[in-house]
Order: C-alpha cells, then structure tokens, then sequence
C-alpha cells in the first residue's frame, strides 16, 4: 500500500492513548518511551513529540551526524516549536520524522484520513500543531539507519547539491505542492472550532503563495520582477525556505 497508508492503517488499529511510531529498521535508544511518555503527563495540551535521532549506518556504525543536522535545523525553528509556534516553523518546512515520534490517539480524529500526496509524519505534525501543541526533544532517542533501501531516509545535501537542484526542470512540482496545502486548508476549515482562524488564515496564505510559484511563466526573465516583489512582501521566508527558495524559481527551467 505504501509507506503512507500502511502506517495510516496501523495507527487506525491502535486502542491506547500514545502511540509511538517505529521503522521497522531502526533501533530505539533505552528509555525512548519513557522519556516522551514523561512529556505528555507533564503537558495535557501537547499531542505530537518528535525527537532527534543519530545516523547509523546499514551495520548500526554510527555516521557521526545527526537527524537534524541533516535537515539543517536551525535554533530558532527549535526555539520557535518550543514556545508554542510549531505551526508557523511547519508553514516554511517539515521537521517532524515518523520514526522519532509519539502522538495522542485523539490527534486521529483530526488526522484521519490522510490525504493524497501527504507523507504521514509531516501531515500528523501539521495537524497537530493547528489543533494543539506539538514540542520536540533536540536529543537523539533513536538509531535512524540510513542504506540504499530507504523508503525516505536523511542525508544533509551539499553545497553542489543545492545548485544543482535549483537548476532542475520546474515540472509539476509546484502544482503539486499546491494541491497538498489546499488539502491541508480543506482539513483545517472542516474543523470549525477545534482550529485557531490564524491557523487557517495561514495557511490560506500559504495556499496563495504556492499558487503563485506554481504559475510562474516558464521565462525566467519574466520571472524575475514577481519573484522579487514576493520576495519583498517576506513571503518566501514565511512558506519557504527564504532565498533557497527565490533562487530556485528564478533559476529552474522550463
């Protein structure tokens, strides 16, 4: 069925009140459970944990990085989640990884179904977020192995990588993009009263955003001039990750 619907039906089936997600190749460190069940009973309000985790790899040899330095994670997006304002950090990008994360069953009658073109972690945390607290431990309490058969899997992408990538075919990329945050829009407004307005007023802000980099001309000089004008209205650093995200829809082509 794929990574998104297995876990969709494996979560669906569970009967106790914090579930724990688990790749089926990963170690998780003594104490795991413990250590996040510990933050629920201290915080009603939260619903979704995640953690850190350390690189290993296909043998467990630790890879001497960690889950978050490969995402490039920054002190402020930690501090950010730890004052309350997850849903903002996860407007710009997706930090939640399944493998490292523990979840209130409740959080499944906001979650469930998942939508198409969602992987399962980024939708639970973004759900979670707009409907109550989501927090992270910035310590590793897994062996996240990274090999060839990663369905996902972390690696902190090089300076030539970057480059790379923001010179690739524009395809339907974006469009896609889109069609995940109108999903998530959709998700939040049939909720009514569980969600905060800022929330959905967010994200129908992001929807306008992907909206408007989905139908970018296909000239890059004619996309120069929108570019930096939603550049200029900080709209790049709110949905995206800032000028990464400017250079590659003024450099992509086609």
């Amino acid at each position: 069925m794929g990574v998104t619907r297995n876990f969709e039906q494996a979560v669906w089936a569970c009967t106790h009140e914090l579930i724990a997600l688990s790749d089926q190749d990963d170690v998780w460190h003594p104490g795991r459970l413990a250590r996040m069940a510990a933050r629920f009973e201290a915080a009603p309000e939260l619903l979704l944990l995640h953690t850190d985790a350390r690189l290993v790899d296909a043998e467990l040899a630790p890879l001497g990085t960690s889950l978050f330095h490969a995402l490039e994670v920054r002190p402020a997006e930690l501090a950010a989640i730890a004052n309350g304002n997850a849903f903002d950090v996860l407007l710009r990008r997706n930090l939640v990884t399944g493998a490292t994360t523990m979840f209130r069953k409740e959080l499944l009658e906001f979650a469930l179904p998942f939508p198409e073109g969602w992987v399962h972690d980024e939708w639970l945390g973004a759900v979670a977020a707009a409907t109550g607290r989501v927090d992270v431990l910035a310590e590793p309490l897994i062996d996240y192995r990274q090999h060839a058969s990663n369905q996902i899997g972390a690696r902190r992408p090089t300076l030539s990588a970057k480059i790379g990538k923001a010179f690739v075919e524009r395809g339907d990329k974006h469009w896609a993009r889109l069609r995940r945050a109108e999903a998530l829009l959709d998700r939040l407004s049939s909720l009514g009263a569980k969600v905060q307005p800022k929330y959905v007023e967010a994200q129908r802000a992001k929807v306008a955003h992907q909206r408007f980099r989905a139908e970018l001309p296909r000239s890059r000089l004619a996309r120069l001039g929108p570019v930096m004008l939603e550049a200029a209205r900080g709209r790049y650093d709110r949905f995206g990750r800032g000028w990464h995200a400017v250079a590659q829809d003024l450099l992509e082509h086609g």
